[in-house]
């Protein structure tokens, strides 16, 4: 089948110069959502009608298998999809979708392509309570489809009708040049509506079906940043409960966020205000604690995650501690066992098995190895300010607080550093390093005092 996703419009009510179809939903783009279930469906041809911010919309969702045509003048949905026809394939269907329209399931698409098998023309409806603003179906005494009418166009029974037009459609393409050439815009918009191929169709004595969805919501497209955040919360709300019944424990399901993938093994455990993003991987027996974010990693099975936690671009072992308020960066591996804590930061750095950081530490570019014991205060000084060097700490280290480490150097095994030292040279196996330091005392010192 073609499918033709209509993305031109700017969305003016948005109050943004970011296009409409750019705006982000869980994380990605309206329109992205709207591309990655149109490819479910396998389609041989794909096309993204652009139009406002056209440049844009192809720079983000750019892809192999998109292809793009602009409409230059937004003259409406009937125009837009005239501009797509030739780079159709005429002996298969044509599926119609809207970039601002993120949350239809391939499911539900099927189900009208289906429908439509065989020629007939398909509508996606929907009864809803209020109809206000939507285009609604018209019927015949026998139930057929007669016609479509939009709200500003309809009669007064007409708007009593509460089924309405979703716009998505499924047409036989051979026709489809002929059907949308003969319509024409004397409406109240001046604008050629993709919703009045529906008489032509019929005039043709094509059959016209229709099919519905199992939610409203799938149907519900964004038109201003309220229906944004109102779509946000459906989507979130549909994530939440698809976690808990695989088996996930929320402490409150209304208060997470999921802008990406997130797969989680058994008996995983997630507090409030947590944010995942990109594509997140969970083991089993997991707890993770309040206010966490969560980016493009791996949490290894057994592990905790205390309160306020940011992990990014990161790979845990088995059993590893991690927070309150710890920090891991892009490039961070961490061993089974391995502990990170109260306000410790790891970037790009791998900490062997059973390693610990507890408190108040930097660690870059660095390679430490099993058991190692990190003082609090402890820095590695990675950069000269134009270049960046490895630090390699190797097995039953013991770093004492406040320790410098100058990068590149290599600390041997077994070796202990005294607290408050700088370490700039390599040192050797089982070895005590530490800065010469003298301490004065000075006997029966009187501090200042404040003067009255």
């Amino acid at each position: 089948m073609n499918i033709v996703i209509l993305a031109a419009g700017a969305g003016k009510r948005m109050r943004s110069s970011l296009p409409k179809v750019l705006h982000a939903l869980a994380g990605r783009p309206l329109l992205q959502h709207v591309i990655d279930t149109a490819r479910k469906l396998e389609p041989t041809r794909l096309v993204v009608v652009a139009g406002h911010g056209g440049a844009q919309v192809r720079e983000v969702v750019a892809a192999d298998d998109v292809q793009f045509v602009e409409q230059k003048q937004q003259l409406g949905t009937g125009h837009a999809v005239q501009q797509a026809l030739p780079l159709l394939d005429p002996s298969v269907p044509t599926l119609v979708l809207y970039g601002d329209v993120p949350l239809t399931r391939a499911d539900t698409l099927q189900r009208l392509l289906d429908a439509a098998h065989g020629g007939s023309y398909g509508v996606l409806t929907v009864e809803v309570d209020n109809p206000s603003g939507y285009g609604r179906i018209v019927r015949n005494a026998k139930g057929d489809v007669t016609k479509i009418v939009e709200q500003k166009d309809a009669t007064p029974s007409e708007l009593e009708v509460t089924e309405i037009n979703t716009g998505i459609i499924a047409t036989p393409t051979r026709q489809l040049a002929a059907w949308l050439a003969s319509i024409k815009n004397n409406n109240a918009q001046g604008e050629f509506y993709l919703t009045d191929v529906v008489e032509r169709a019929i005039e043709s004595g094509v059959a016209v079906v229709t099919a519905q969805p199992d939610a409203e919501w799938e149907t519900l497209g964004v038109n201003n940043k309220v229906q944004l955040a109102e779509l946000e919360r459906v989507h979130q709300r549909n994530v939440a409960h698809a976690l808990l019944e695989a088996g996930v424990t929320l402490a409150d399901p209304a208060r997470i966020d999921v802008r990406g993938t997130l797969e989680c093994g058994a008996d995983v455990s997630i507090d409030v205000n947590c944010i995942f993003e990109g594509k997140v991987t969970i083991g089993d027996d997991v707890s993770i604690g309040p206010n966490c974010v969560v980016r493009d990693s791996v949490i290894g099975a057994g592990t905790r995650v205390y309160a306020y936690t940011h992990i990014e671009g990161s790979t845990t072992g088995e059993k590893v501690v991690l927070g309150p308020y710890a920090r891991l960066r892009p490039g961070t591996k961490l061993g089974d066992e391995a502990h990170v804590g109260n306000f410790v930061e790891v970037k790009n750095a791998v900490l062997g098995h059973g390693s610990k950081a507890n408190h108040l530490t930097y660690i870059g570019d660095a390679d430490i190895g099993a058991r190692v014991n990190i003082g609090a205060g402890t820095i590695t000084c990675n950069y000269d300010g134009a270049n960046k060097f490895r630090t390699v700490v190797e097995d039953d280290v013991f770093v004492g607080s406040d320790t410098q480490l100058v990068a590149p150097v290599r600390v041997a095994r077994g070796v202990t550093i005294a607290a408050g030292t700088t370490v700039w040279k390599d040192v050797r196996e089982s070895e005590l390093v530490l800065n010469e330091k003298t301490q004065i005392s000075r006997h029966g010192y009187v501090g200042p005092t404040k003067k009255t």
